[in-house]
């Protein structure tokens, strides 16, 4: 009877989450992420699944950056985080709606400034609900749109089943790598340099480029695995 619920509600959710224009969608146990939430110990143990949401970032915008931020990605990425916010809403009312308790996060608060962490790390949610795998680029890589996406998460006590983790990592592709003009992402994901990335945003806003800390390039060239298979 529970499983039944459980792929009624999923089905349904997913249905909906989709008509208002989401591309991805997916279901994660955040029971082993909690500890990391910053949010009151009572409403982070009162969620023990999430739903995370990703909407493509367009092609067009991201073929626009150079060798920086632009203002058009800039404003791109204001605008997407408006729709996220939006959706994430509207998501978390149509649970509500239907008994079950949820909580919509922000695609993009910073609550600690000083280590850059937010309510809920919308990236681990991701790779919880089989979204994508952590890339070189410390970034969640999806394999049919790369890193051209954005998250938002949906914390929920609603009968769903979660995702499996999606078992894929980036290959020989270094596309990120190569074209990051800070030299921060390395062979790894674990050796990707945290402080070099952020020199080169406060460069970028101090140059006027953006008024945020923002890059968009290692994005723009992480296109996933698929098209760096057969490189050498």
């Amino acid at each position: 009877m529970e499983q039944a619920i459980e792929a009624r509600n999923q089905r349904e959710l997913k249905a909906f989450a989709l008509d208002l224009g989401f591309d991805l969608f997916g279901i994660a146990d955040v029971t082993g992420l909690r500890d990391d939430f910053l949010l009151e110990p009572a409403t982070r143990d009162r969620f023990g699944l999430a739903v995370s949401l990703g909407k493509r970032l367009s092609d067009a915008v991201l073929d626009d950056i150079p060798d920086h931020p632009t203002s058009i990605y800039f404003h791109h990425y204001r605008q997407m985080n408006f729709f996220l916010d939006r959706g994430a809403l509207l998501v978390a009312d149509f649970i509500q709606k239907r008994g079950s308790r949820s909580l919509a996060i922000a695609a993009s608060q910073i609550i600690d400034w000083k280590k850059q962490r937010a309510h809920v790390s919308h990236k681990h949610v991701g790779r919880a609900a089989g979204l994508g795998w952590f890339g070189r680029n410390n970034l969640l890589v999806n394999p049919d749109l790369g890193a051209h996406f954005r998250l938002v998460t949906v914390l929920t006590d609603m009968l769903l089943e979660p995702d499996a983790l999606l078992d894929r990592e980036c290959g020989v592709c270094r596309a990120c790598a190569k074209a990051c003009p800070a030299g921060a992402i390395k062979d790894t994901r674990e050796a990707f340099d945290h402080l070099a990335c952020f020199e080169m945003l406060q460069e970028f806003r101090k140059k006027g480029h953006t008024t945020q800390f923002i890059c968009g390039i290692c994005v723009r060239d992480c296109r996933g695995p698929k098209p760096c298979d057969q490189l050498e």
